[in-house]
């Protein structure tokens, strides 16, 4: 604007200076009106129109964004799943000219970086595509680190809590997963409460929780759901739980018995999968870890399945968000790509959604039909987190866990 700004001025003082600048159909029949002015009313006419052609981005189609897009000729997406990968060929194979640079980032390490990218004045990323809702909506969304963006295509196929306030491309988890093949008759345990007893001692396994914000977010429901818990160890013991001193939530009961039992904390999940999938184990942990890593069954070796029958639940459901990175260096490619990660209009979303489309992930929208060896979205037991509630008692809850770390 301040551009924009310095130009009229500059024109009013050639007004002043040349005389009054006629409209354009006269300056061409009129032999005195000098290049000089055709020139700077030509350019003052493009400098303001400029913020309408970035507003119109928003309404424009695929096809529309596509020229822009290979001006542009690249597209860089941080990414919360090494799943960008496939994505990344995927998408340079539907439009061929355009580079779609992928970085496989945690949130928790997605976050950290839009920050401090920020604070130094660089603008890396064009896509953001991430988790951890509770604290992405208000360090991000709400501070103008990133923006939101709903391709138009998308507007009559999503329910609105997916289109607002950012696009949610699918459901991921954080769930109780087993060995099926140490358990050919179901999961070992069917009740939170049973990780607390002494024969699951050190066979627990979880990505440290002040590590990755999902995790986090787990432990978070939890203390969220205490009256659920309370009534989950009731029904597991016969007698109503019994709160430690200073401890005034069955949640945090839970949190705090779970951590008494030696719960073993790693770094990542690959690491939980491979403890609790690995084939050939005689007595293996369970451990909370994404109900779509099942994907990798055959070529990791795991025999990784879901404890779906587990009281009160058995973990969480979250959205993974898309949205434009603020003062993002090629927004039409931006808005292509977000377009493509949400899948073609098949009714498995095609090759941009192909990644997703696994048991363990639920598409947000409408017309993807569900995958047909997932547990059913309705049949599902997980809690569906609500990111406000979460975001306003996180702190504690993580204070909480590093006394007893």
């Amino acid at each position: 604007m301040q551009a924009i700004l310095r130009v009229i001025t500059m024109l009013q003082r050639n007004v002043q200076e040349e005389g009054p600048v006629k409209p354009v159909h006269n300056q061409l029949e009129d032999r005195d009106m000098t290049l000089k002015q055709v020139l700077l009313s030509t350019a003052a006419a493009g400098l303001l129109a400029m913020p309408a052609v970035a507003q119109d981005l928003d309404a424009m189609s695929a096809q529309e964004l596509l020229p822009l897009a290979q001006e542009e000729g690249t597209v860089t997406v941080y990414s919360f799943t090494s799943r960008i990968a496939a994505v990344e060929a995927a998408f340079e194979a539907r439009y061929p000219g355009i580079d779609l640079v992928g970085y496989d980032a945690s949130s928790t390490e997605q976050i950290a970086r839009l920050r401090a990218e920020s604070a130094a004045g660089i603008a890396s990323a064009d896509v953001v595509y991430i988790s951890d809702a509770p604290v992405v909506l208000s360090e991000l969304l709400e501070t103008g680190l990133i923006e939101a963006y709903v391709p138009p295509r998308m507007s009559d196929l999503l329910p609105k809590e997916f289109k607002s306030p950012l696009l949610a491309q699918r459901l991921s988890t954080k769930v109780l997963m087993y060995n099926e093949e140490a358990n050919p008759d179901g999961a070992p345990v069917d009740n939170l409460w049973d990780l607390t007893r002494d024969e699951w001692s050190g066979r627990v396994v979880m990505v440290d929780p002040l590590q990755r914000g999902d995790y986090l977010d787990l432990m978070v429901e939890f203390v969220l759901r205490s009256e659920e818990m309370a009534a989950a160890y009731e029904a597991e013991f016969g007698v109503p739980v019994t709160l430690d001193p200073g401890v005034e939530k069955a949640g945090i009961q839970f949190i705090t018995d779970l951590f008494a039992n030696d719960i073993v904390l790693v770094s990542s999940t690959d690491d939980v999968n491979a403890a609790i999938g690995s084939m050939g184990q005689s007595n293996p942990p369970v451990g909370f870890t994404s109900y779509s890593d099942r994907r990798d069954n055959e070529d990791e070796g795991w025999a990784l399945q879901v404890a779906n029958d587990v009281t009160p639940s058995n973990g969480i459901i979250f959205p993974a968000l898309l949205a434009l990175a603020a003062d993002a260096g090629h927004p039409a490619a931006a808005r292509l790509a977000i377009d493509f990660l949400m899948g073609d209009d098949s009714e498995t979303g095609g090759d941009g959604f192909a990644p997703f489309y696994v048991a363990g992930d639920y598409a947000t929208r409408t017309d993807i039909v569900s995958h047909p060896d997932a547990v059913p979205l309705k049949d599902f037991s997980a809690w569906r987190i609500v990111p406000a509630a979460t975001a306003e008692i996180r702190q504690d809850v993580a204070d909480t866990i590093l006394i007893l770390q």
